[in-house]
């Protein structure tokens, strides 16, 4: 029987610095939906990868006196570290520089360009090369971007390819129309059809390559490269092998793309318009995250606050980062990362909470000396009201819900154990030790999309090694499972 499937992307971080805390927010974000997807039976396709082309990435390496390939080469290499750093799931990382990619950049061009959607111009821009997009004046405070206030924009006379974006307004209303929860949140989605209902002008989607060298050759046009936005945004379905694996696509796509507040119009707006005209499906969901500060303030060089993930991963592991993005982060909003609050946390929910409890159970389960039975289908009704309360959550993409279900539950079940108090007559609670190691073992399974580490050693631990069936009769010896999440 052929799996239902489910895909989703990340955006592709331009690799230009070090990864950082904001990315490895989005990563993760993606990493428990496509877990949580597979958990619930789908065959999963998550793309992540790297954006490797534009002027921005192009000034860096003549900076640092490199060729741009192995500038890029090296930072790449960067971001694929975060699959084990992040006990990441992703099973495609793709990167605008690939071979396949390019050619798939350039048949979306002429499918684009014989819609009569592709045009050449001379025209006047402002343009901003932190965000790699031109501005508007509303857009600009003091002649500079919000967002880049320490680079000047760039003022842009010259002859270029534009996309008819202006020509999309009507059908890009429409499609809001008639999918209500095509951008999450609700806020981010008025604030894109606002956008679209303003009216829309035609972007410039190439640069003069004698300008900037560093990009998709336009087809039929060796003077010009494309737009970095124009390249990048093709890689959600060049990475499904399109165009020519036909099969592949018409499986996975449309699909969900992640991406940050700043990529909105990119993703929902612009990335759209292209879509319809190259005569393909629209993407499914566009889900969209805030910002990250770190100590209340915003990430910068200059202030020396940027987070390597991959050292906090070193310090604290990786299901302890995991679980502090997902749970203090709103999924859809801005959020705060500091060390101080991490091993809060870390302390509170994992080493007292989730390790606290695995120690007790499995401690008082070994000093019965009985052979327990995990059989998680013989305590369903006891779980049903949990699962629909994930599953309602995970419908909406509320993550950070989910970990506070997770808390509860929890807090629930050690309270139990400190109620009854077990150790008082180990021999007379085998039938409550029974369906508390039961419920823990549940609840760490249903969470394993949050802590995927946990649940295998937990798993692991409890079958000697072995295949343990979830769904089925378990008979365990319980050995005494010490040290998930020592006290920092």
């Amino acid at each position: 029987m052929n799996k239902k499937k489910f895909y989703i992307t990340s955006t592709l971080p331009y690799v230009n610095a070090e990864p950082h805390i904001g990315f490895a927010l989005e990563i993760i974000q993606a990493d428990a939906i496509a877990r949580y997807k597979e958990k619930k039976g789908y065959e999963v396709f998550f793309n992540t990868g790297t954006d490797e082309h534009g002027q921005k990435i192009y000034s860096k390496a003549i900076e640092n006196k490199q060729d741009p390939k192995e500038y890029v080469d090296y930072y790449a290499a960067k971001f694929d570290n975060l699959k084990q750093a992040l006990n990441l799931s992703y099973n495609n990382f793709i990167r605008t520089t690939d071979e396949h990619h390019k050619k798939a950049a350039q048949e979306f061009w002429k499918r684009c360009f014989n819609k009569g959607d592709i045009y050449k111009d001379k025209y006047p821009i402002k343009y901003c090369v932190g965000c790699e997009l031109e501005k508007t004046d509303s857009e600009l405070i003091n002649e500079k971007c919000p967002i880049h206030p320490n680079l000047e924009i760039q003022l842009i006379e010259e002859e270029n390819y534009f996309f008819r974006f202006s020509k999309y307004q009507e059908p890009l209303l429409k499609l809001y129309e008639k999918n209500p929860q095509f951008v999450l949140p609700d806020f981010r989605f008025n604030e894109i059809k606002e956008f679209v209902k303003q009216g829309l002008k035609d972007f410039s989607i190439s640069r003069l390559k004698e300008k900037m060298p560093w990009g998709v050759e336009v087809p039929g046009d060796n003077k010009q490269v494309m737009y970095v936005w124009f390249d990048a945004l093709v890689n959600y379905i060049s990475a499904l092998g399109w165009p020519e694996n036909e099969k592949k696509f018409s499986e996975f796509w449309p699909g969900i793309q992640i991406a940050g507040k700043d990529n909105l119009r990119q993703q929902s707006a612009m990335w759209q318009a292209m879509l319809i005209s190259a005569g393909l499906p629209n993407s499914k969901q566009i889900l969209i995250h805030g910002f990250m500060t770190v100590a209340g303030q915003k990430i910068s060089k200059s202030l020396g606050n940027v987070v390597n993930p991959i050292e906090v991963t070193k310090k604290y592991g990786a299901e302890a980062l995991r679980y502090y993005l997902l749970k203090e982060v709103p999924t859809f909003d801005d959020g705060d990362y500091s060390e101080e609050k991490l091993i809060q946390l870390y302390n509170a929910d994992l080493a007292n909470g989730l390790g606290n409890l695995v120690s007790r159970i499995t401690k008082l389960c070994e000093d019965s000396k009985v052979i327990y039975n995990i059989n998680l289908p013989k305590y369903k009704s006891d779980f049903t009201k949990n699962q629909e309360m994930l599953n309602n959550l995970m419908k909406k993409f509320k993550l950070n819900e989910v970990c506070k279900l997770f808390e509860s539950q929890l807090t629930e079940i050690n309270k139990l154990i400190h109620e009854t108090k077990p150790w008082e007559n180990v021999e007379g609670s085998t039938d409550f030790l029974e369906s508390t190691l039961n419920k823990t073992v549940y609840l760490v399974n249903l969470f394993s999309f949050i802590f995927p580490n946990t649940n295998q050693k937990v798993i692991d631990h409890l079958s000697y090694g072995r295949k343990m069936n979830l769904n089925a009769s378990n008979k365990v010896q319980v050995r005494h499972l010490t040290g998930l999440f020592p006290r920092i």
